[in-house]
């Protein structure tokens, strides 16, 4: 979804006075809060799975679905919580998500080169050139943490927006 970065940055200034220069943004994301607990389905066009360690890594079109929340990349890993020492599986730990990294809750999309998403926590990192578009506007920056449980995001590492003072109108 490349589309995304051929946006124009706008964003009111009342909404976020002084962002331009920020090094951290808080910014709500999605229209829902969303549950982690929810079954995570995954299509891809290939599966590899490690038997060593008991990785599955999807590539190919690979498109993760979890309630409202949808997540798309080249490649995928997919990470087990070991239960104990016999090493038996207990549910996914985390995902890693790298190439053309796409994140979508309700309106709001987000674009990266990788993402970690921490199933326990309910929160996705993203990092590398983050594109964050909203109804409002559209911000860039390193780093962009997702905490889907409270609709919340947080970026940081130069974050940067271009402020339309006439609220977008020209």
């Amino acid at each position: 979804m490349s589309y995304l970065r051929a946006l124009i940055f706008c964003l009111p200034l009342a909404m976020l006075p002084g962002l331009a220069a920020a090094q951290t943004a808080s910014v709500a994301f999605g229209a829902v809060k969303s549950d982690p607990s929810q079954p995570v389905e995954v299509t891809a066009d290939n599966l590899a799975v490690n038997q060593s360690d008991g990785s599955a890594e999807f590539t190919g079109n690979v498109l993760i679905v979890q309630g409202i929340m949808r997540l798309s990349a080249d490649k995928v890993l997919v990470i087990y919580k070991t239960a104990d020492d016999s090493g038996a599986k207990a549910g996914i730990e985390r995902l890693e998500a790298t190439g053309n990294v796409v994140l979508v809750s309700g309106p709001d999309a987000a674009e990266a080169q990788r993402a970690e998403y921490t199933i326990d926590k309910g929160t996705i990192v993203m990092t590398g050139n983050v594109l964050l578009n909203q109804e409002g506007g559209t911000l860039a920056s390193n780093r962009l943490e997702v905490n889907l449980t409270s609709g919340t995001a947080q970026m940081a590492g130069r974050v940067k927006t271009i402020l339309n003072p006439d609220g977008g109108s020209n």
